[in-house]
């Protein structure tokens, strides 16, 4: 399949999204002076916004790029907890969250400042979230993940750490892709937690923590993929490699090693992953082709890093991306480069 093919088949597939649904709250302000209270900066507000993070903020990845997406994940009942659901539902993602009075959603407060005239810098961040989610929310949230798999296409899993990947959400998981169901995980802290999914996509640091074997070279980079392929018990595995790029490993030995997309140095890396993970979902449902699906991301990935902040790509930037690269390699080629 070609990837004009895989592109124009993003808006029939219906990804169900499990994630930590996170708050990335931004506040903006001017320095001023030095306090005379503490050696600290005092800063004049000038203003503050709410976007999506977290597995919100691959949800959203998902719907710029063209998916029908549900997001299935714990939402406090407060401010924040309503802002999400707003800003997700206002972006034509579908909401099945479980909701409680007693969890506060889960929050990171970045301050961000300058002078008058220059480029805000990230100063502070706090993290605000609950220690640990209630036996009954994780009851009530495996109860909506069994009823939003109903007929969809792929599952992802956005996991923070925060607990919506959790022992009730994991045995529905598992149970889907025990069916033939695709499942693609992202976790920080847990991948071990659920064994048999279909792609796992740690990063590289992640993949030396799980594996305990170092990845500076190819060489040891595969012998480590190969070692979490067998501990997974996974199909497929994706690694992101920071400016080394990428790479794809099968458990049948079949490889892939991807060079960062473009000549452009990274603006800003938060919330890459979220979009490599949301753009090889995507096309892996669409094509089936792993090998396809990672070449996507890996150009979807590079002009998330172009962006400042917490960002999504649409369809339609990649689709100009992917369409003027090889026009620029056609070119080379008739010039006899």
């Amino acid at each position: 399949m070609t990837w004009q093919e895989t592109l124009s088949r993003f808006s029939k597939v219906r990804v169900v999204l499990l994630g930590d649904l996170v708050a990335d709250h931004y506040v903006y302000g001017t320095s001023e002076r030095i306090s005379r209270e503490a050696p600290v900066l005092v800063l004049r507000h000038e203003g503050s916004e709410v976007k999506l993070g977290g597995g919100a903020n691959v949800a959203a990845n998902l719907r710029t790029l063209g998916g029908r997406v549900v997001a299935v994940g714990v939402l406090g009942k407060d401010e924040m907890g309503r802002k999400l659901h707003q800003l997700m539902a206002g972006a034509g993602i579908e909401v099945e969250s479980a909701s409680s009075t007693a969890w506060k959603t889960q929050t990171k407060t970045r301050i961000l400042a300058g002078a008058e005239g220059t480029t805000l810098q990230q100063m502070l961040r706090i993290d605000s979230a609950e220690e640990a989610l209630p036996k009954a929310l994780r009851r009530r949230l495996a109860l909506k993940l069994e009823a939003a798999l109903k007929g969809c296409h792929v599952a992802v899993v956005s996991d923070y750490g925060a607990g919506a990947l959790c022992p009730e959400t994991c045995e529905v998981l598992a149970a889907f892709a025990a069916h033939g169901g695709k499942l693609c995980i992202d976790s920080r802290y847990a991948l071990l937690s659920l064994r048999g999914a279909t792609v796992c996509k740690p990063n590289e640091p992640e993949l030396q923590a799980l594996t305990q074997m170092p990845t500076q070279t190819p060489a040891q980079l595969r012998r480590a993929a190969h070692r979490a392929l067998e501990l997974l018990s996974c199909e497929w595995l994706l690694t992101t490699r920071g400016k080394a790029g990428m790479a794809v490993f099968h458990n049948s030995g079949k490889e892939l090693f991807l060079p960062v997309h473009g000549p452009k140095a990274a603006v800003d890396v938060t919330g890459a992953g979220d979009t490599v993970l949301a753009g090889f979902a995507l096309a892996f449902a669409a094509s089936n082709s792993a090998f396809l699906a990672a070449r996507l991301a890996n150009v979807a990935g590079a002009l998330a890093v172009q962006k400042q902040g917490t960002a999504t790509i649409h369809k339609k930037e990649l689709l100009e991306e992917i369409t003027r690269t090889l026009r620029g390699k056609a070119a080379d080629i008739r010039r006899g480069r």
